[in-house]
């Protein structure tokens, strides 16, 4: 009797590790599937303009963007791309603006990390769209808050005169990036530019406003007009290279520092220089020698549920990213749809504030919701962020949020003055803030987790992740009410059938929007990652911010109690 018994149990555990077997493979494969897809889109868009329009360039003696970026780039160090899919899906009136026709990052020069952007002229010869302007602020804002020098290889034919009134006169347009030139060169920000093309009208303040300027002799020109609009303006006939090349600006106008014959010789003089810069005094975030996760970060792939459909326990994801898959948990028995606690990422001490998605119940029984933010999870976060201010330690968020609780109990217990101490302390925190978005951010789920709104230093998000202000059926739903309501106001009546259609275009309308390419496309994140290399690039955006020493005083403001 008790062998059958024990015999049975074996069984029944047996099963239930198969069936855990079942699923971890189900969401391994659709993750798999996801992040392939990423890289399918990527070799599209690395294309930049076209097989035609790189020739075009080879014929020049020029390379491309990516080939200029990994010629001046440390071989063997991490090059971490910002804005891949910037313009992505957008501008197909005019064929499309590959990466924003600008290829951006993060990268290590003579050992120093530096900001690197870099025109694309194989994309409508590197003309600025709406989203080229908006790329380029975002790199400038990234070496501004990180104290980190400016690489820029100019190669551009200027702003897309269609789209002018976009890219032109506004606060955050074209010219704002003269201005960041000016400002980061007050902060002493050391600022790189190298002219391998055209580089004209508006845009040729960009290099003059740099701290050093390199011409590639042949090709590269700086002018405010170019021989025809000489011409047709006072008449004069005038070639491109007597007008605006390397050998005018370096020996006759003196606006350009050094002249070389080949686009390599140019980046060999780049290297030279940030190789030659002092070290500045930095912020001193604590590190020590990196440890390796215990668990295999690969195994998020199977951890993170198919189609984020289903509950599951964060702390398995922050176990398989963290030194030694060690993770301290603060208040771990209070808030507990909050995950927040001391780790370590490749040797970089981090508070993390992570959503739990496991359903819970708390000390009175109730049944908690994986991914909602209660009241107390709220309070806790809120507490936590002070404490690392206080410590000046990074912050690091990894969101799977549906929104805050709503109902009567979540009204009348004070959910939106909760709800708003952890946005207060989230938008006054003046440690780095890294976010990772790995599936869910929802409404103000996502300003209380550090959304793009909130100055996160950096922003990326899973192939998994799906941001909007709620869920799609849900929007879908109430968007079709709006609808039906508005047709019947006008006596129009609705069948049953005509009503599926109409949501069924509405649901895939809003999940079109909802996905990381939609968010991508428009800068909402930085990039599309593979969360496998979570660990990584946060690593890297530490080590960037460690780079400004400058921290504000922490203070908090008014709190509602």
């Amino acid at each position: 009797m008790c062998e059958a018994r024990i015999g049975f149990k074996v069984l029944v555990l047996v099963n239930i590790d198969l069936d855990m077997d079942i699923e971890f493979n189900k969401n391994e494969d659709w993750m798999k599937i996801a992040w392939t897809e990423v890289k399918h889109r990527l070799a599209d868009i690395e294309d930049g303009g076209g097989k035609k329009a790189i020739q075009k360039q080879r014929e020049k003696n020029k390379q491309t963007a990516r080939e200029r970026i990994a010629y001046l780039v440390d071989e063997e160090s991490n090059f971490v791309e910002i804005g891949a899919f910037a313009g992505y899906g957008m501008y197909a009136e005019y064929g499309g603006c590959p990466a924003g026709g600008t290829v951006a990052g993060i990268g290590y020069v003579s050992g120093r990390q530096c900001v690197i952007v870099a025109n694309d002229q194989t994309v409508k010869a590197g003309a600025w769209f709406p989203i080229t302007g908006k790329k380029n602020l975002r790199m400038q804002e990234i070496a501004m808050e990180n104290n980190l020098p400016v690489i820029y290889l100019v190669d551009s034919a200027g702003v897309f005169l269609p789209m002018q009134d976009e890219i032109f006169p506004d606060k955050e347009h074209f010219g704002r990036i003269f201005r960041n030139n000016a400002k980061m060169s007050a902060m002493g920000i050391t600022q790189i530019a190298v002219v391998l093309g055209p580089c004209v009208a508006g845009g040729a303040y960009l290099p003059i406003m740099s701290d050093e300027t390199i011409m590639v002799e042949g090709n590269g020109s700086i002018y405010l007009a170019g021989p025809y609009l000489v011409k047709a303006a006072i008449g004069e006939n005038i070639d491109n290279e007597t007008l605006g090349g390397a050998v005018t600006h370096t020996e006759i106008s003196g606006i350009a520092d050094y002249k070389f014959k080949t686009e390599k010789e140019c980046l060999d003089q780049v290297k030279k220089i940030i190789g030659k810069l002092g070290k500045k005094t930095k912020a001193g975030f604590d590190r020590e020698k990196p440890i390796k996760p215990r668990k295999d970060p690969k195994d998020i792939f199977g951890i993170f549920p198919l189609e984020n459909a289903k509950p599951y326990d964060m702390t398995e994801i922050i176990e398989r990213i963290v030194d030694n898959s060690s993770f301290e948990q603060f208040k771990q028995d209070y808030g507990k749809t909050i995950l927040c606690g001391y780790a370590r990422i490749d040797g970089w001490a981090v508070g993390i504030v992570a959503n739990q998605r496991l359903n819970i119940k708390n000390k009175k029984g109730e049944l908690q919701i994986g991914g909602v933010i209660y009241n107390d999870s709220a309070d806790k976060a809120a507490r936590f962020i002070m404490n690392c201010n206080q410590k000046k330690i990074p912050l690091v968020f990894l969101q799977d949020v549906t929104g805050f609780m709503v109902g009567s109990r979540s009204e009348h217990g004070g959910i939106i003055k909760d709800g708003a101490k952890l946005v207060n302390a989230v938008a006054n925190s003046v440690v780095p803030k890294i976010t990772i978005i790995i599936g869910n951010s929802y409404g103000a789920g996502n300003y209380a987790m550090c959304g793009k709104a909130y100055d996160p230093r950096f922003i990326y998000a899973w192939p998994s992740a799906k941001i909007a202000v709620m869920g799609g059926e849900q929007a879908a739903k109430t968007l079709l009410q709006i609808q039906v309501a508005s047709l019947k106001t006008k006596g129009k009546e609705i069948s049953p059938e005509e009503e599926q259609k109409l949501l069924s275009e509405i649901m895939q309308r809003y999940f079109d929007q909802t996905t990381p390419y939609y968010a991508a496309a428009r800068l909402w994140v930085d990039a599309i990652i593979d969360p496998g290399e979570t660990r990584t690039l946060i690593s890297e955006g530490i080590s960037a911010a460690d780079h400004n020493e400058n921290i504000a005083e922490f203070k908090m403001g008014v709190v509602q109690v």
